[in-house]
């Protein structure tokens, strides 16, 4: 048997999509892009939607859009922004990118997203933004976050890439804030091999995503309009009006998409019912002795899941990367949580990032004790899901 991070989640209708695109020879976006956005949006809850190639193109879009000059309220250079420690890489990179300087909080353990104790004391006069990354599908306490913002004047940036489809309060994860970044990279909640998608809610917002999107490039008409006067002597259609990159997705990503949305709620209701499976299986195993734990969910979080974290007891530390070895011999796909703790990453030196000596206790329990294995979009059966319990276990046997 074997359980990889994913089981494959193209159905033949979504290939045939993808195909259908290429017979009609309308590669780059068009009809297909703006149908998937304006049912994305509807569906989150926001006003605007504008797919992209990638997760990590959303979240650098996002920090452009609030650092941009057409902005009224802006992030400027030297501005602090807070992000958990345990955090994306190219959640952080913007930040550094655009002349902002990012402040590392801890984590709360029971919902592995940013502290809000520790996000309270480490906001200063230079704090400016919030950028919250929901892990695995969780969510970090935004009722309060949102107090904290309001109180303190703070944007909120959300970094959903993980955890699409997942509610707090109710409310989809994303929409919190400024704007609200996902991805559809292969293993995630849904999937067009590669995309992403930022969302927004004010119009001026919407009209510099599209630019930044393209080169800088009024591409769409009524854009267009209201430089076309003050410009009467270049030609419209080639009108570029801000700072921009090259971050537009294929009408193929956008078909697959599309398709792939259409069975949101079954991969939801598929991913929950594998996880506690999975559970229940090392529950009842005869041989369990709390080697591993799992976390309990806030009743406030109805989570749409990415993955099924695991955490060792801290007596089996030692033996950690010996059990993911054998997990992955006998064909049980592991992954760190996101990154573990980012501040031992290589590039926190190459950055001089690291000269506040600060001890991240929670993100570094996460990083020794803590691990996910996927959870697929179709259901598993019973003997799946004893053969990943039974090895789960078997940590206390090597």
């Amino acid at each position: 048997m074997k359980y990889p991070l994913l089981s494959n989640a193209f159905s033949k209708q979504d290939i045939l999509e993808g195909q259908k695109i290429l017979k009609s020879k309308q590669i780059t976006m068009s009809v297909k892009t703006k149908l998937f956005e304006r049912k994305f949006a509807k569906y989150v809850g926001s006003k605007y939607a504008l797919m992209v190639n990638s997760g990590s193109s959303a979240n650098l879009l996002a920090l452009s859009l609030l650092t941009n000059p057409l902005r009224k309220k802006k992030l400027k250079p030297g501005d602090e922004v807070i992000i958990p420690v345990v955090c994306w890489s190219t959640s952080l990179w913007p930040i550094i990118q655009h002349g902002l300087k990012p402040v590392f909080v801890d984590i709360d353990l029971k919902n592995i997203n940013i502290s809000i104790d520790k996000l309270n004391k480490s906001i200063t006069n230079k704090t400016k933004a919030i950028f919250c990354v929901h892990v695995l599908g969780l969510s970090a306490n935004m009722r309060k976050i949102k107090d904290i913002a309001k109180k303190k004047k703070l944007m909120i940036i959300e970094d959903t890439c993980e955890s699409f489809g997942s509610k707090y309060n109710d409310k989809y994860l994303g929409t919190f804030g400024e704007a609200g970044t996902y991805s559809f990279y292969y293993s995630h909640q849904i999937t067009s091999g590669e995309g992403g998608m930022i969302v927004c809610h004010n119009k001026q917002d919407y009209e510099i995503l599209l630019s930044l999107r393209s080169h800088g490039w009024a591409r769409e008409k009524f854009i267009q309009k209201k430089y076309k006067k003050n410009y009467a002597n270049l030609d419209p259609r080639f009108l570029f009006v801000n700072s921009g990159y090259n971050l537009r997705p294929t009408e193929i990503q956008a078909a697959i998409g599309l398709s792939q949305f259409k069975r949101k709620n079954i991969f939801k209701e598929n991913k929950k019912f594998n996880k506690n499976l999975i559970i229940k299986e090392v529950y009842k195993n005869k041989n369990f002795d709390d080697q591993i734990n799992f976390l309990d969910v806030d009743k406030n979080i109805n989570p749409s899941w990415f993955g099924l974290a695991v955490f060792i007891d801290k007596k089996y530390k030692a033996q950690k990367s010996k059990y993911l070895n054998y997990l992955e011999k006998v064909g049980i796909e592991t992954r760190p949580i996101i990154s573990g703790n980012f501040m031992n990453q290589p590039a926190i030196k190459l950055y001089g990032l690291d000269k506040k000596k600060e001890k991240f206790k929670n993100a570094q329990l996460l990083e020794n004790l803590g691990f996910f294995i996927g959870l697929h979009t179709s259901k598993i059966n019973s003997n799946l899901a004893n053969y990943v319990a039974s090895n789960l276990l078997k940590i206390n046997k090597l």
